[in-house]
């Protein structure tokens, strides 16, 4: 995730795996032995780290949809007048780049 995200490689830091975001936000991981719930994380990217992160998807064959329900398989999404997709990290969590907030089209 972090490669495909552009961020620096998480670090451990007591119980948790910690990924830090480019605004100072972190995501704490941490091993859990029971089953976990799948989540969706959406991040706002900008058109270039959107190109950026979709290139690596590509390059890297990693499955990716247009949608959350994962039934425009390959595709991305115009959503707002941006660009979006969908992808799972290795967990299952369902991540998502978007370049312009929900909401934002204006009509």
């Amino acid at each position: 995730m972090t490669e495909i995200l552009g961020l620096a490689l998480a670090v451990s830091v007591y119980n948790f795996v910690v990924v830090t975001i480019e605004n100072g936000v972190s995501l704490d991981f941490m091993e859990q032995e029971n089953e976990i719930a799948e989540q969706h994380y959406a991040f706002l990217v900008s058109e270039k780290e959107f190109d950026s992160a979709f290139s690596l998807i590509q390059q890297q064959g990693v499955d990716h949809w247009a949608d959350p329900g994962r039934t425009k398989p390959g595709e991305i999404n115009t959503h707002d007048g941006g660009r979006g997709v969908y992808f799972a990290d290795a967990d299952g969590h369902l991540l998502e780049i978007i370049t312009q907030p929900y909401g934002s089209a204006t009509e």
